[in-house]
């Protein structure tokens, strides 16, 4: 179907109820249960119930520019009626709420939404996932560095407290399928043990190099369930060719430190993996490493076209903190809790907006990733306070989205340039200026 076409097809089934449709991706159920999973559903009629709550978390994240009472304000959860509810009440309505029904939320939605999207669209039977590490500036609190701690470089501590973070996306949706987060000081490798078992049979796994580790990937490895790794190799990763395949593909076998089976002494002393060697135009030569041993199902080029997909998982991140977050990375909240609530939140917003493309993409017969990250979000921030929501019922949305149906196009971003190259530099020097730093037992 041509994109015109596809376009006119859409025009014809975009409903004005289609933003509702966005907001009833999160199944009410889901979050009753959520509610009830976690001890936190409201055992009285509260004017700040805790379902309304959730939607004002996911707010937070979606309207960032927007003071959290407003946003309370935008959901008539707050300022309705002739008795306006306190601005400190808003804020005590979210600190009962808790994160654990974010959380479970968040959970809940990844499995189904990210699990169904990645076996849409598979490479050669396998559902394709990434997985990396970031992190997220918080409020320099006493509380939040207790929590979280600093950075360590060569310049100091950083500025501000960080919150590691590694995230399991599947990467032709960029719909995350888990997360886990917390203390600077813990290794992404920590985190990423506690999301492996969020992947599904027959799938594929691609990890950047710095989670080369024979107790994750051995781990991640079930041939019994089809599940597979891909990975760059360090430079100065051993091996030791058992077998040729072709022409800079061939299968080795890799040893296992003794420190590494000293810590876990479950582990063999070596196991075997395929090595595949390319070089792009412009860039030192590279091996990848995989357990993808079957050459005439997964050929090399295949295997290395496969892995540059990784990218999609730092396109991710990007949508989070420079789109999502408006380069704001230090979120909100002040405490601990605060800050766990509202990550939860920030991550279960982006899969809601990232669902929603999908379905946008579906109607309009493209890939989701041709569907633009900024205009989505731009719409669904401008609908969530259409004709300032005077009438509207508890965490409901506008109803007013059927004109994009018309100008749908402009969703749809232009097919990618593979050929195109922009090496990494550095565009703004780091300041000369010394680092301010909070003085001991300050509060």
């Amino acid at each position: 179907m041509k994109l015109e076409q596809a376009l006119a097809h859409t025009a014809e089934v975009f409903e004005p109820k289609t933003f509702e449709a966005f907001r009833e991706q999160l199944d009410p159920a889901w979050i009753m249960q959520a509610l009830a999973d976690t001890g936190t559903a409201s055992v009285r009629r509260r004017r700040l119930a805790a379902e309304d709550m959730i939607w004002l978390v996911i707010g937070m994240s979606l309207l960032r520019d927007r003071p959290i009472v407003e946003v309370a304000r935008s959901l008539e959860i707050a300022g309705s009626g002739k008795r306006p509810v306190a601005d400190s009440a808003v804020f005590a309505a979210r600190a009962r709420l808790g994160k654990e029904p974010v959380q479970w939320l968040f959970h809940h939605s990844a499995k189904t939404w990210a699990h169904r999207s990645a076996a849409d669209d598979r490479f050669n039977g396998l559902a394709l996932y990434g997985l990396d590490g970031s992190s997220l500036r918080v409020p320099d609190s006493p509380e939040n560095a207790t929590r979280f701690g600093y950075s360590k470089g060569v310049r100091g501590e950083s500025g501000y407290p960080l919150v590691r973070l590694v995230a399991l996306m599947a990467l032709r949706s960029h719909l995350l399928a888990g997360a886990a987060f917390g203390a600077f000081d813990k290794g992404e490798y920590t985190y990423a043990e506690s999301l492996w078992d969020e992947l599904p049979d027959d799938s594929l796994c691609v990890v950047d190099r710095l989670f080369f580790s024979a107790r994750l990937l051995l781990r991640l490895q079930d041939e019994a369930k089809n599940k597979h790794w891909l990975i760059r190799a360090k430079q100065r990763t051993q091996m030791r060719v058992i077998e040729k395949l072709g022409p800079g593909d061939a299968v080795v076998e890799l040893p296992v430190s003794p420190e590494a089976r000293q810590k876990d002494p479950s582990l063999p002393q070596s196991f075997v993996a395929r090595v595949v060697d390319y070089q792009r135009k412009g860039f030192k030569p590279q091996k990848l490493l995989t357990s993808l041993l079957d050459a005439r199902r997964f050929s090399r080029e295949a295997v290395v076209a496969l892995y540059h997909e990784r990218w999609e998982l730092e396109l991710g991140y990007d949508e989070i903190k420079t789109k999502l977050l408006d380069r704001r990375e230090s979120i909100r909240s002040k405490s601990p809790d605060g800050v766990e609530q509202e990550i939860w939140g920030l991550l279960l917003a982006y899969n809601l907006v990232r669902s929603y493309m999908v379905r946008v993409g579906k109607l309009a017969d493209v890939a989701p990733l041709r569907i633009s990250f900024v205009t989505a979000l731009r719409c669904i921030r401008e609908e969530w306070f259409w004709d300032s929501q005077p009438r509207m019922a508890v965490g409901a949305i506008p109803r007013h989205l059927q004109r994009l149906a018309e100008q749908l196009s402009r969703f749809i971003l232009p097919e990618r340039r593979s050929e195109r190259s922009f090496p990494r530099a550095v565009k703004i020097k780091m300041s000369n200026y010394p680092r301010k730093r909070r003085p001991a037992g300050e509060k």
